[in-house]
Parts: C-alpha cells; sequence; structure tokens
C-alpha cells in the first residue's frame, strides 16, 4: 500500500464589503453631481425671485407711491410773462411706508383737477421717500397752455379749495433692488382766495392835487388764506356804481401773499359825477349815511409793461363791492353837504 500524500487545504470565507452610512452616500453623490444640484438651485431660485422682483417688487413700489400724500406748504409765482413765470414750491411728501425708496428726478405735467389739458411741465428733483421730506422745486416754468393756466387763475380767486393733478413716470429704487418706473398721479388739494372774501377799502381820501390824473389815495386790505405768493404787477380796476362807470383804481407793483395784505391804493374817478349823485334829491343811497356802494372788478395785470392775460381772466371774474363814505371824504375838503 502506496503512502498518500494529504494537503491541508485552508479554507477562508470571503465577508461582503462593509456597507457605507447613508450620510457617506450622500456625500458621493453631491461630490459627483454637484453641477447638477446647482444648476436646480439656481433655477429654483429664480423661479422664486424674478417673480418677486420683477412682477411684486413694482407692484409693491407702486402702491407705496398711490398711498403716499403730498402737501403744497408754500408756492411763490415770480417774475410773470404772458407765458412763463418763475415757479418756487415746497412740497411735503406724506407716507407710513417703512420702504424709504428713492424716486429719480422727473418730468411732471401740472393741471387744475378735471382739465383736459395740463398749463406746464415741472421737473421734480429726486428726494428719498420718507414722511416728511420736503421736495424742494426753483425753476422757470413755461405755460404750456396759457388758457388752461388762466382756467386755474380763476378757479383760484373764485374758490375756497383748488386741486391741482399732477402726473408723470419717475424712476424708483428701494435699495440695492433694481430700478423700476412708478405712476406718480397725484390729486393736491390747497387753499384758494376764496373771492377775496374780506377785501375792504380802509381809507380813501380826495387828493387835492392830482398826479398823473389821479385824483383819489387810499389803502385796500387783502386777505390771502392761501400758500400762494403771486406778482401780479400793476393791476387796473373798475369802478361803477349802479352800474354806471365812475373811473378805475390802481394797485401798484401788486404782490400778493399769504396772510392779511395792506396795500396803498390810487384811483381816478369822475368827482362832479359821484358828488352829483350824493347831493341829488333823488340819490337812491341817501338814508345810508353818506355811504355810496362802489362795485370793482377787474380790468387789467400787467408786468414788465406786459399783459398778463391769466391774472386779467381771474380779476375780471370776481366782482367786489364796497361801501365808501363819501360824504366824509368831502368834508376832510371841507365841502359840507
Amino acid at each position: 500500500m502506496s503512502k498518500t500524500d494529504v494537503t491541508e487545504v485552508e479554507t477562508t470565507t470571503a465577508l461582503p464589503p462593509a456597507k457605507r452610512s447613508f450620510g457617506a452616500r450622500l456625500g458621493a453623490h453631491f461630490k459627483k453631481w454637484w453641477w447638477v444640484h446647482l444648476i436646480i438651485f439656481i433655477a429654483v431660485l429664480l423661479v422664486i425671485l424674478l417673480p418677486v422682483i420683477y412682477v411684486g417688487y413694482p407692484r409693491i413700489a407702486q402702491n407705496q407711491v398711490t398711498d403716499s400724500t403730498l402737501n403744497i406748504t408754500s408756492m411763490v409765482i415770480a417774475d410773470p410773462t404772458p407765458d412763463s413765470f418763475h415757479l418756487m414750491q415746497t412740497q411735503v411728501i406724506g407716507s407710513h411706508s417703512s420702504y424709504h425708496p428713492k424716486i429719480y428726478s422727473f418730468l411732471a405735467s401740472v393741471s387744475l383737477l378735471g382739465s383736459a389739458h395740463a398749463f406746464t411741465s415741472v421737473q421734480v428733483p429726486e428726494v428719498q421717500s420718507k414722511d416728511g421730506a420736503e421736495v424742494n422745486v426753483d425753476q422757470i416754468v413755461d405755460l404750456s397752455n396759457a388758457d388752461a393756466f388762466g382756467d386755474f387763475a380763476q378757479a383760484v380767486m373764485l374758490n375756497e379749495d383748488v386741486e391741482l393733478n399732477i402726473y408723470g413716470r419717475p424712476g424708483l429704487r428701494e435699495g440695492s433692488l433694481p430700478k423700476t418706473t412708478v405712476t406718480y398721479n397725484k390729486t393736491v388739494s390747497m387753499k384758494g382766495l376764496n373771492k377775496l372774501t374780506g377785501f375792504d377799502v380802509t381809507e380813501f381820501h380826495i387828493m387835492t392835487e392830482p398826479k398823473n390824473g389821479r385824483n383819489m389815495n387810499g389803502t385796500v386790505y387783502i386777505p390771502n388764506p392761501s400758500v400762494m405768493t403771486i406778482t401780479m404787477g400793476n393791476v387796473t380796476l373798475d369802478l361803477s356804481i349802479g352800474g354806471t362807470p365812475m373811473g378805475y383804481t390802481y394797485l401798484d407793483n401788486l404782490v400778493l401773499k399769504p396772510g392779511n395784505n395792506t396795500i396803498p391804493m390810487f384811483a381816478t374817478v369822475n368827482q362832479s359825477a359821484i358828488i352829483g349823485l350824493v347831493t341829488s334829491s333823488s340819490n337812491p343811497y341817501k338814508d345810508l349815511n353818506g355811504l355810496v356802494p362802489f362795485v370793482i372788478s377787474g380790468n387789467s395785470s400787467v408786468y414788465n409793461g406786459k399783459q398778463l392775460p391769466y391774472f386779467t381772466q381771474a380779476l375780471a371774474s370776481n366782482n367786489l363791492t364796497v361801501n365808501l363814505n363819501v360824504t366824509r371824504a368831502l368834508a376832510e375838503l371841507g365841502l359840507k353837504l
């Protein structure tokens, strides 16, 4: 029997590879596909932000402008010509918003509310829109429609309150957001002259020595409840009694300021006709103790030798009646009736 060699074979069982954790597998996935996820992230971000920036933000901006208010605290009309004037104006913005965007300078058309035509355009300066912010305008403005400005001047003369429309399309930017365009369409209410209610001739005298054809002088009181300072130049007013023309009144270099105005007055009157009226037995005013009701109506407004049709229109639209003590004025000259 042959000897058999026996070879011992060591058998080992192979173990499966260790299973990686979820975190490790996730990290490997992102390491390999990071660029895909970056694209997805940017796409999602754009989907969210673009509507906000280009739809939501303009709407919010427009709402902020719409909800704000504008108050004119001062308006000066100086150096008027038939087709222009120097405008100095202070406006105050009212806003309850927590946002304070920059409103860029823009050209605004200005019209009487309800008018089909703007009477001028004003370059509104840049401003940070916040409550109490002042907008100061100081420029020569051209009257694009002098007739429309005449309607505005007449409305100021006759009404207690006047409403203006200011319209434009300014650029607006909030912080680092992109610039957008909004519609600025504001109705601004301001006090008018209210038919010069309270106007009075506080004193008048017959001049013993007429000058330049003027034979009477005195003082007039003109209240101005508005915030407007108006340069009207040399103002001529017609005088009449009972429909009969009696002469003219002159207010030279008239600048009507807010508040109470006391202004020198001169007149050229038909003295003989007035004396004849008050001494006549048929004097219809003999029971008024020497008082005679004079009707005053606008004739013209002239500045630097040029008539201002818009102010002439405003003056002519408003008739005033004042009672003058003619008997007392004649008594000053020693003429007792």
